[in-house]
């Protein structure tokens, strides 16, 4: 809908929505910009102060995934006129346990009377104008980095209804309450080369994959095998516990997908489209090996699931 609107056209804007990025970007000085983006949703699961965690972790990564650092942080809450305010006290302490963890300052918010309870943040933060990373600039001969699993759409869709054994549940929580800061900092410290990266959050892997192929003009290969899945994954898929956001992905981006192999379960395929919520980093690089092993040893569980290639059809191609 952005898209149908007047143009504004400032040349200190360094990254606009026009980019179908993970957030913008405004130079400020010659050796600053502000990377601001913004984040709320309804309650995935049933504790507030984890529900709180979590819309947290999941409005900073955009931030982390343009490889800024993040300063401070307004509250955007929406919440029942009759519930008990103990639920939004622990949502507001889970939210600001995650944003002193990342060194963000809540500086403020603003609050409305809601049927359903929505919660998150926007999140400002700053880096150098030379230093942004975007989901453009992936190369040919490039490694494709992921750091987290995915699954937690599914595993969500099973705790709604009532069927997330508590394993899963775990797991997912844990996925989602990780910062993506330790995977950022140990980009920004060490030598390595990242020409494209992104976070997987609504769109699924795919569906970012797909946004840095278009952006990059490269085509891409994973190995569905070496994409990490969250425990219970795929026993939600098998049972039926399949998300809107999953079949809408889906819909919009299999067009540029090819699989290799028919041996490729189906429920594994349809996960790799599975919506997540504050999830890991997909990194383009040439380091690899090397940034593989870095993030490891940082107790980032990095894997290298596929490599980029010059532009062809499909755009995407999975194998096993």
């Amino acid at each position: 809908m952005l898209g149908k609107l007047a143009r504004q056209h400032d040349p200190n804007v360094l990254v606009g929505f026009d980019r179908a990025d993970d957030a913008g970007v405004y130079l400020i000085a010659p050796d600053q910009a502000l990377v601001q983006t913004v984040d709320f949703f309804t309650p995935i699961v049933d504790d507030p102060y984890t529900f709180g965690q979590i819309a947290a972790t999941n409005a900073l990564s955009d931030v982390y995934a343009m490889g800024g650092k993040p300063l401070t942080a307004l509250a955007l809450v929406c919440f029942p006129e009759k519930a008990n305010l103990d639920i939004l006290e622990r949502i507001l302490a889970g939210g600001l346990s995650k944003m002193m963890e990342a060194g963000c300052t809540v500086i403020g918010g603003h609050s409305i009377r809601d049927e359903e309870t929505k919660f998150g943040y926007s999140v400002t933060g700053v880096v150098h104008p030379k230093k942004v990373l975007t989901n453009a600039g992936a190369k040919a001969g490039d490694s494709l980095l992921f750091t987290k699993g995915i699954g937690t759409g599914v595993i969500s869709t099973a705790i709604k209804k009532g069927k997330a054994e508590s394993r899963w549940i775990d797991a997912a929580v844990r996925s989602m309450t990780a910062l993506n800061k330790r995977a950022a900092d140990v980009i920004s410290v060490g030598n390595f080369i990242v020409n494209a990266m992104t976070d997987v959050t609504g769109f699924g892997l795919i569906g970012h994959l797909r946004e840095m192929v278009l952006a990059s003009e490269v085509s891409t290969y994973i190995s569905s095998e070496k994409v990490p899945l969250l425990e219970g994954a795929l026993e939600c898929v098998r049972a039926g516990y399949i998300p809107a956001g999953l079949r809408n992905n889906r819909e919009f981006a299999e067009c540029l997908v090819e699989y290799d192999d028919q041996g490729i379960p189906e429920e594994v395929r349809a996960l790799l489209f599975d919506p997540q919520t504050a999830g890991g980093l997909l990194i383009s690089t040439p380091d690899g090996s090397a940034l593989t092993s870095a993030l490891r040893k940082a107790g980032v569980a990095a894997e290298q699931i596929g490599e980029v290639g010059a532009r062809a059809k499909p755009r995407i191609r999975v194998s096993r």
